[in-house]
């Protein structure tokens, strides 16, 4: 589960109640696809010929312009998700992290479930070693990326709600 059960209103569009507002929105959304993309070649070398998570990520940054609408992005979304379900390790969450990065077009928190499965991705990527162990090193290091993409308007939000939630993201934001 990467949702929390009460819903962070700075997550939730003003016109809906929250604080969110439009910009930043979109900025959760570009950061989101931006971490997605970020690991999907770990997808497309399992499954070349599913555009689908690549279409999801796509569909968020055209939410972002104004070339579809939010249930198309979120459909994309739930589509990238159907590609994850018959795999395993890497690719699988790849292909989450762009379904997730889809849905942030309907809601807003989702940004977080695209940054944290696409560390669980970098992680599962890793060769296993001695040690520490290569999947904690690799998800430290996409952690960082991640953080590093962040755009000045949107860094604290962001980095609140990976303190707030980072338990009910598998304690990747550790990073």
């Amino acid at each position: 589960m990467i949702l929390s059960k009460v819903r962070d209103p700075r997550f939730v569009t003003i016109r809906r109640g929250g604080t969110l507002t439009d910009a930043d929105h979109h900025l959760l959304a570009l950061w989101a696809a931006s971490c997605a993309e970020h690991v999907l070649p770990l997808f497309e070398s399992a499954r070349p010929e599913d555009p689908r998570p690549r279409q999801a990520i796509e569909h968020a940054r055209a939410w972002v312009r104004g070339e579809v609408k939010m249930t198309q992005a979120r459909a994309a979304g739930g589509h990238a998700m159907g590609a994850a379900r018959d795999l395993r390790g890497a690719a699988r969450h790849a292909a989450y992290a762009a379904g997730q990065a889809g849905a942030v077009a309907h809601v807003a928190a989702h940004e977080l479930g695209a940054a944290a499965y696409a560390i669980k991705a970098a992680r599962a990527a890793a060769p296993e070693g001695e040690g520490e162990g290569e999947g904690e090193a690799a998800g430290r290091l996409e952690c960082q990326w991640q953080r590093d993409q962040l755009p000045e308007a949107i860094r604290e939000l962001v980095l609140d709600d990976q303190r707030s939630r980072n338990d009910i993201c598998w304690l990747v934001f550790d990073c």
